[in-house]
């Protein structure tokens, strides 16, 4: 159990640091743009091992209840530190952002303290639910479950299913890439596999349990433990709230790009003598909380 919970303490900030190392020295980026790109790599690759581990669990367990998988287990101890690491990481990528608005250029005790005060001001929904999943869901997993419902818990890996395409929207965005078709194709697979893996994720679960137990879908929350029907109730909302602002995110783009097909051409500067022909082009940026 130990080893499992070393090893991912060690994996997911190793990974970030040769990443980030690795955008500095050979592709010559800046601290800031390599840790935020690095962030959003190490998420990916957590996300595509944590739904990698629910496919095979799934798709081997036959019992719902019953049917055991090592992964289950395995995968809990040794993604539990990634959601420790992450809380640091993002806050990385918070203080670089200030850095580039200038905020953060008086640095000591104080700018320091000002800066993880307005991380938690803008990133609280994440941090704590960052929190709940290590000091609730990881022992509810581990523990509480006593051994039932692998299959179940394989479905919960699978809602990582989404995160590649979340990170890979915000690293998008975060270098003016809206325009782009990759952009614009990576968006709406974002938007289905939010839906299908995240939002729908929830129902399903009471939905396989009452085909299960032969009860009404309604009746599930009256037998199933606490400990589900709090989880539930906890991480869902958010789930529906991160989708919303991923859809009006989606929409505000979709409908500034119709309205401006030119990509917001604003000035032009003739050639004239000495004179550059000029071109300013309008940034769009949509603000999405991260997810």
């Amino acid at each position: 159990m130990l080893a499992l919970i070393a090893a991912g303490s060690v994996f997911f900030p190793g990974v970030f640091l040769l990443s980030k190392q690795a955008l500095k020295h050979r592709m010559g980026w800046s601290e800031g743009d390599a840790a935020v790109v690095s962030t959003r790599l190490v998420s990916s690759i957590q996300a595509i091992m944590a739904s990698s581990a629910g496919f095979v669990i799934v798709s081997s367990c036959r019992d719902v209840m019953e049917d055991r998988h090592w992964l289950t287990n395995t995968y809990i101890l040794f993604a539990t530190p990634y959601f420790a690491y992450d809380i640091y990481a993002m806050f990385l990528c918070y203080r670089h952002k200030l850095q580039v608005k200038g905020h953060g250029e008086d640095g000591g005790v104080r700018s320091m303290g000002a800066a993880v005060a307005g991380y938690l001001r803008q990133e609280l929904l994440m941090v704590l639910h960052h929190i709940f999943m290590v000091a609730f869901c990881f022992p509810a997993s581990l523990f509480w479950r006593q051994g039932k419902g692998d299959y179940f818990q394989g479905i919960l890996f699978l809602a990582e299913f989404s995160t590649p395409f979340v990170s890979l929207g915000k690293v998008l965005i975060q270098y003016k890439k809206q325009h782009t078709l990759l952009h614009k194709v990576n968006g709406v697979l974002m938007l289905l596999t939010f839906f299908g893996c995240r939002v729908l994720l929830f129902p399903y679960l009471y939905y396989a349990y009452s085909r299960y137990a032969s009860i009404p879908v309604y009746a599930v929350p009256l037998v199933a433990p606490w400990q589900c029907n709090l989880g539930a109730a906890l991480l869902w909302p958010l789930q529906l709230y991160w989708f919303t602002l991923i859809c009006r995110g989606s929409f505000k783009t979709g409908s500034t790009n119709c309205l401006n097909p030119s990509h917001s051409i604003t000035t032009h500067q003739a050639h004239t003598g000495g004179q550059t022909l000029m071109v300013e082009l309008k940034k769009q940026t949509y603000k999405m909380s991260d997810l």
